[in-house]
Parts: C-alpha cells; sequence; structure tokens
C-alpha cells in the first residue's frame, strides 16, 4: 500500500480476490517500534456471508487481515483470500 493516503483509504469497501465483499476498512494497524503496517480492521456488513470467511477477527468481531495480502486499492481495496 505505499503511495497511498490514508484519506483516500476512509470509507473503502473491502473485496476478497474471489470477488466475496468482505466490509468497509474500520483501521489500518502498525507496528509503533518499526512504523510497518501491520493489519487492515475491516468491519463486516449486515450482507457480509460470515459463515463462509476464514480470516482473524478482533473482540469486535471485526476482520483483521496482514497488509502482506492487500493486492490492489482501486475502487474497492482487494485482499488475497
Amino acid at each position: 500500500m505505499s503511495g497511498i493516503l490514508a484519506e483516500n483509504l476512509s470509507g473503502k469497501a473491502v473485496m476478497g480476490s474471489d470477488g466475496t465483499e468482505l466490509g468497509m476498512l474500520y483501521n489500518i494497524t502498525m507496528d509503533l517500534r518499526t512504523g510497518e503496517l501491520d493489519n487492515i480492521v475491516i468491519d463486516p456488513t449486515e450482507d457480509t456471508p460470515t459463515r463462509s470467511i476464514d480470516l482473524e477477527t478482533d473482540s469486535g468481531g471485526r476482520y483483521r487481515v496482514p497488509v502482506s495480502r492487500v493486492q490492489a486499492v482501486k475502487d474497492y481495496i482487494v485482499v488475497q483470500r
């Protein structure tokens, strides 16, 4: 995700590489020691098929996806599934 301003990511929908809509970008976490981005945090929508999604979740039920799995950022943020 190098070269993309955070303000351009705000409110972006997130989709799996298989076309599954995962939800909306909620937050991005980073390692404070190194400054490296860690995860994108996705807030699933009501239409997200939660049973078929095998991603790590946080205590709030949001998906945590390593930044290394982000494949593209255009109209959607596309993550490898």
